[in-house]
């Protein structure tokens, strides 16, 4: 859990140019571009990357630690597909803090989900994070080819399921054997805090406004 928590903290300091430009702000052409693209966005962007790992730890003690993730993967990609045929999730960036805030809590508070309860948690808040996904390439001046649409989807899922089994698989090699230990909880207490960062950040503007205004 020490390493899981160390990386993720190192992700604070990626540049948030990196965060939403794997390719470098070039556009992408062909199916190697859509997979690196797809490999590299929640891998850059620590919101996302901080809910899939903690995501993993929390299903660990759901009974179920290899399928309830995937029915983030599925919502994801969902999300990602509406958001290219245009169909936008409302409020995605605020949805996204909010999951960190509320997983996080909910490992913090060392209360087990069930599996039900886990499936529904994971893939209502992976249909957001997909939205946001699929904005890159919605955005994409000129559209994106099959090729690299079917790279970024793939990009995305394996890259996302794999850091989720890893961050679960970490955890239980350092004791956490249920909901309660503590490695567990902090890790939740550390990315509901990133959550409660993020959301403070996105309120500061709005609160300056009203003040000087």
């Amino acid at each position: 859990m020490k390493k899981l928590m160390t990386a993720a903290a190192l992700t604070l300091f990626a540049s948030p140019a990196l965060a939403h430009h794997p390719l470098g702000g070039l556009p992408m052409e062909t199916f190697a571009h859509g997979l690196l693209s797809g490999v590299g966005h929640p891998v850059l962007g620590f919101d996302h990357l901080f809910f899939v790992a903690l995501m993993g730890v929390a299903a660990l003690f759901t009974g179920n630690k290899l399928l309830t993730p995937a029915a983030y993967i599925g919502a994801m990609i969902a999300g990602c597909a509406l958001m290219y045929a245009g169909i936008a999730m409302p409020v995605a960036e605020l949805v996204i803090v909010a999951s960190l805030i509320v997983l996080g809590g909910i490992v913090l508070s060392g209360r087990a989900l069930g599996t039900t309860a886990a499936l529904l948690v994971f893939g209502a808040f992976g249909l957001f994070h997909g939205s946001a996904f699929g904005g890159t390439i919605a955005a994409q001046e000129g559209g994106v080819g099959g090729a690299v649409l079917v790279g970024y989807f793939i990009g995305l899922a394996v890259i996302q399921y794999l850091i989720a089994i890893a961050a679960g698989w970490i955890a239980s090699k350092s004791g956490a054997t249920d909901a309660t230990a503590i490695n567990a909880r902090l890790s939740g207490a550390m990315v509901a805090g990133v959550g409660a960062f993020l959301a403070l950040e996105a309120i500061e503007g709005p609160l300056l406004a009203l003040i000087t205004a």
